[in-house]
């Protein structure tokens, strides 16, 4: 049976009290405190955010972090917090230009200021001493390494990183996606998680190995992943198909033209998102440079081929400098 997810509630009140222009009114003079009330309130999620938090001041508190770090994970903290939680989310199921913005936070801006941090280790140093350990011992099972070595493979998720801002993107989909809440909560948990996947893996200031990804390819990926994201957004930005009717049909928070909306919400998909993973290219760079002059990256060796008995041996090659 289908659950109805709050865009249809709404459009259900719409058609039979008429409440829906007055909340499209009242959003003008609507205060901070209403701007953060959650929309849809989740119990579940509150709890994330609360031991996600709890994590890292524990671990902050064990560990040196720096005052630039924990502003940049605090930072994203609160932008996945305001997308997630609060009345943000109704904008986002009524106007496709909120709903691009939602997405542009989940899956770009905060996981890339989050994963500027690098709070894995610091959360890490936050669990309880028995928690610790008990994950130390887990990751020298060969059970752990295979699936980290399959989960975290740097193809896998670039694909899953594109993927998941773009098959919610096609209208068949994009308009289930909107009536159907539990869709809905999984199309978000989606962009979030393979953006922190992916943003973790680009901004690894390690070598390779243990870095999943070689530190040359974190600085070409953005440019990989971005493309297709570029014409999908210019596609949207200049057809004239009102591709997303569900919006309309949910009722619109602002007066605002469908394609009017629809070409916002591609130009956001468009340009900004480029801009992103630009800067994520560039922070990948500085990490590159800084392995470089400290020489920790690995050249790779040509291999010489056998030689035949009786022939001279060749001079050994000398190493690059």
């Amino acid at each position: 049976m289908l659950r109805l997810s709050s865009c249809a509630l709404v459009k259900w009140r719409t058609t039979f009290t008429g409440i829906a222009s007055r909340q499209g009114r009242s959003a003008i003079s609507m205060s901070l405190l209403d701007l953060l009330t959650p929309w849809e309130p989740s119990p579940p999620l509150v709890l994330l955010f609360i031991a996600a938090g709890l994590l890292f001041l524990r671990g902050s508190r064990r560990q040196a972090v720096s005052v630039a770090r924990q502003i940049a994970f605090w930072t994203g903290f609160a932008l996945f917090y305001l997308s997630l939680h609060t009345r943000l989310d109704y904008y986002a199921e009524h106007e496709f230009f909120m709903h691009r913005i939602q997405h542009l936070v989940l899956h770009h801006l905060a996981p890339l200021i989050i994963m500027s941090a690098f709070p894995g280790m610091v959360m890490r140093a936050g669990l309880p001493r028995r928690w610790r350990t008990a994950l130390r011992r887990a990751e020298h099972t060969t059970a752990w390494r295979r699936t980290s070595a399959v989960v975290m493979n740097p193809t896998l998720v670039s694909l899953l990183f594109l993927i998941s801002v773009l098959i919610w993107l096609v209208p068949s989909i994009q308009f289930v996606s909107m009536l159907d809440w539990r869709l809905y909560v999984l199309m978000n948990w989606s962009v979030s998680i393979s953006g922190l996947m992916y943003w973790y893996m680009l901004l690894d200031h390690r070598p390779s190995p243990p870095g999943r990804m070689r530190p040359g390819m974190r600085v070409m990926s953005p440019a990989i992943t971005m493309t297709p994201q570029i014409i999908a957004g210019a596609y949207i930005t200049f057809t004239q198909t009102d591709l997303y009717p569900i919006f309309s049909l949910c009722g619109r928070a602002y007066n605002m033209a469908p394609l009017v909306d629809q070409s916002l919400g591609g130009l956001i998909m468009w340009v900004p998102a480029a801009l992103l993973e630009a800067i994520g290219a560039m922070l990948a760079l500085r990490q590159l440079m800084r392995l470089s002059e400290r020489g920790r990256i690995r050249s790779r060796r040509t291999k010489r081929p056998a030689l035949r008995p009786g022939l001279p041996s060749a001079p050994a090659a000398s190493e690059p400098g």
